[in-house]
């Protein structure tokens, strides 16, 4: 079985979707496009233009890539913010009556509470542009792109041996090591899958942390902002590392860009497909 049928196969048990090759009339293959987003009737109710979102599994150095694009001066990244965790639950018949007249159901007023919450946010720091990371976000894509159909995605990838050790780390006597393997290949599969079905910007975790001056105005093009200097210096601005809220390690909290840890020299079979995909 090549690599491509066992990805095909994890994607597939973990999001029901499978990666295919589209050809033209002409049998020439083609760039694999995001599908449209689903139709909606309150787009003039969002408050936010083009956020950006940062997509990745656990452990992969998306704090590190907030607390860096948080240092911009026209950029604000929350600490995360689980937008899957919050939902809205109407409570009677007669509030659905009224919704219903307002063109309106749950989820629209779901929609309406992510995009006031994650305003109120950029707002209250007084800066333009929004980068939401929470790692769970890859599990809610199309809900993402449902919301904000002018989202921008960064796709945020680390080499998945390495991602195992480092979850691993966090959880021992909590996880076993083919647990801790599953809920990575959860996470790494459904990033797959939005990096097949979706435009965005693909970012390297080990590039990022050892050329963080390249990676970094490569971000700034991709949200139309000049680059500052200052974003390498992210320790110079407080910030609070605490667990519920990204990274919260003394590699985090040192201040400084530190080379990435080596992935083990071994990888299980089961991994071998994302690392052949991610180009590791």
């Amino acid at each position: 079985m090549s690599w491509k049928d066992t990805v095909n196969r994890t994607l597939s048990r973990a999001t029901g979707h499978e990666l295919r090759r589209v050809r033209d009339a002409d049998g020439k293959r083609i760039r694999a496009v995001a599908p449209p987003p689903a139709k909606r009737t309150d787009v003039g109710d969002r408050l936010l233009v083009r956020p950006a979102f940062v997509l990745s599994s656990v452990r992969s150095g998306s704090t590190l890539l907030r607390v860096v694009l948080d240092s911009h001066s026209q950029i604000h990244s929350p600490p995360e913010m689980h937008l899957r965790d919050i939902s809205v639950k109407t409570k009677s018949k007669y509030v659905d009556r009224t919704l219903t007249a307002l063109k309106l159901d749950e989820r629209s007023l779901e929609y309406l509470l992510w995009d006031r919450l994650l305003h109120r946010e950029l707002t209250r720091h007084g800066k333009r542009q929004l980068v939401n990371k929470t790692p769970n976000d890859v599990f809610i894509v199309d809900r993402i792109r449902e919301c904000w159909p002018d989202a921008r995605l960064v796709f945020l990838l680390r080499h998945p041996a390495a991602i195992e050790a480092s979850r691993m780390a966090t959880r021992v006597g909590k996880d076993t090591p083919e647990r801790n393997r599953e809920m990575v290949l959860k996470y790494i599969s459904a990033l797959e899958d939005a990096r097949t079905r979706f435009d965005g910007l693909t970012v390297k975790y080990e590039e990022m942390a050892t050329e963080p001056e390249r990676v970094t105005r490569e971000l700034c093009a991709f949200l139309g902002l000049e680059w500052e200097p200052s974003m390498l210096d992210y320790g110079r601005h407080d910030r609070h590392f605490k667990p519920g809220l990204g990274d919260w390690k003394d590699k985090i909290k040192s201040g400084r860009i530190q080379p990435p840890t080596p992935p083990p020299a071994e990888v299980h079979p089961d991994l071998m497909p994302f690392v052949e995909a991610w180009g590791y």
